[in-house]
């Protein structure tokens, strides 16, 4: 006689368990493929979150059916332990899924592949961040649900608790920089200063937002490298962000031209550049002389793109047209380095007059012979010396002298 206590009854118990799963699901996606119509993509957004209800319920269809059909009641209580953990697992599982298929449609109300996608840009940075923040709390809250269905799990709680204090503080002082890059990444993702898909210069490098995490940020360099950033650094060194308020961009091509050069006809040739370009957002375009010394002019175009890729793209084609056109239409423009040869004058300077040779402050001139006179000349001797300036003595003696002259003279 037929017994559901018993091994058979268990195994075929099992197998209507999952027949009426299956026909659960089968009306679970009737109806999902209804809404799909009235909505569509709702369907294809739900395949993940699908996979994980099943086994959902695969786990709760035959842990019902083994824990009536079983016929050891010894097996009872680890067969019910198994099923509760797993049952638990799937259903952070699922729920994880269901977060996602929530946020996913969050961020399709935000599309990013329009010319003004800041907004969408924010919301996909935030989105990113909470979805990992909540699977990381699923995630703790699930391991603790399944601890505590183990036997034990009570004291081994109230243990940790007791030395909760000690851990936190020496947990704290370990992790201080991993902690200072999570709520760097908190702060960065919810302040708007940076978003997914931002143009930034960081650390030197040209590139864009790519993945912004809890703990470290990836920045796409233009040449396909990934730089990968600490969330602090954004939050401690200065950076450049091109799309904080807007994509749209002003860049400048400059030109080292000689003094010659027409920039009315350089104006003229600029426009019909910049019109038969799609790269150019119609907003700036112009040429201004902002420099000119060493022999060279310096010419500055400014033009203006909707996003730096455009920029780029539309600096380069400007250089080259306004390079190709100067050489053929506009030569005289182009530098040149000018020299100037003085060998034959510095050789007049240096071959110069015999009078001009002894020229100079005492000698060469009737000035400077005077200047000489009165420099290196004979004193006057004065006769006419009052007498009542002159002593007896300093008479006497010049009359002596005065007669030994005369004599000299004499003779």
């Amino acid at each position: 006689m037929f017994e559901w206590v018993s091994w058979l009854g268990l195994a075929v118990a099992v197998v209507v368990a999952l027949v009426a799963v299956v026909i659960g699901i089968g009306v679970i996606s009737l109806i999902v493929r209804g809404i799909s119509r009235l909505r569509p993509g709702v369907y294809k957004t739900l395949a993940q979150s699908r996979q994980r209800l099943r086994v959902l319920m695969a786990l709760l269809a035959v842990w019902a059916a083994i824990s009536i059909t079983l016929p050891v009641e010894d097996l009872s209580d680890i067969v019910n332990q198994v099923f509760l953990i797993a049952v638990i697992a799937a259903s952070g599982w699922l729920l994880i899924a269901i977060i996602n298929v929530l946020l996913n449609r969050t961020i399709a109300r935000y599309p990013t592949d329009v010319p003004d996608n800041r907004a969408a840009r924010r919301v996909r940075t935030q989105v990113q961040l909470i979805r990992r923040v909540l699977a990381a709390v699923i995630v703790i809250v699930t391991i603790g649900a399944i601890l505590l269905t183990l036997p034990g799990a009570e004291t081994l709680g109230a243990s940790v608790l007791a030395s909760a204090g000690l851990v936190s503080v020496v947990a704290g002082i370990a992790a201080q920089s991993a902690l200072g890059n999570v709520f760097a990444g908190m702060q960065l993702a919810f302040s708007d200063a940076i978003r997914v898909d931002d143009v930034v210069i960081a650390d030197g490098e040209w590139g864009r937002i790519e993945e912004i995490t809890l703990t470290y940020i990836v920045v796409s360099i233009w040449d396909q490298r990934r730089l990968v950033l600490p969330s602090t650094y954004f939050t401690t060194t200065p950076f450049q962000n091109w799309t904080r308020n807007a994509t749209e961009l002003l860049g400048e091509v400059n030109f080292d031209l000689d003094w010659r050069v027409n920039i009315d006809q350089m104006r003229e040739r600029l426009s019909k550049v910049v019109e038969r370009t799609e790269l150019w957002d119609g907003r700036t375009a112009n040429i201004q002389v902002v420099d000119a010394k060493g022999g060279f002019v310096r010419v500055r175009v400014l033009i203006s793109a909707a996003d730096s890729g455009a920029l780029w793209d539309l600096r380069t084609h400007v250089r080259e047209e306004m390079v190709t056109w100067l050489q053929a239409k506009n030569p005289a423009a182009l530098p040149r380095t000018r020299v100037l040869m003085v060998e034959n004058e510095a050789a007049v300077r240096t071959k110069s007059s015999p009078a001009s040779q002894n020229r100079g402050l005492f000698s060469g001139s009737a000035e400077a012979d005077a200047r000489r006179q009165e420099f290196t000349g004979a004193i006057p001797v004065q006769d006419n010396v009052p007498e009542n300036l002159v002593g007896p003595e300093e008479t006497d003696a010049d009359e002596a002298q005065s007669s030994t002259a005369k004599r000299v003279i004499n003779d």
